[in-house]
């Protein structure tokens, strides 16, 4: 459930950005930072989670003896 909690709570973060920003003539850039870096940052770290939850390569172990 953790990544949808994270995308979620980045939503809210979003929308809060996006009302909340400096009114004027940079309030474009405002937005646009806020909402990027937002996104850019939950899809780093949910791609990090979902690789590490199932791995395409699985440890092998080489200090245990097989039977021969």
């Amino acid at each position: 459930w953790a990544p949808f909690i994270g995308l979620i709570v980045v939503a809210i973060f979003c929308a809060g950005a996006w009302f909340a920003s400096p009114k004027g003539e940079t309030q474009t850039i405002w937005r646009s930072t806020l909402v990027l870096s937002a996104v850019a940052m939950y899809l780093m770290w949910v791609i990090t989670f979902l690789a590490q939850l199932h791995p395409l390569i699985q440890p092998i172990r080489y200090d245990i003896r097989t039977e021969d």
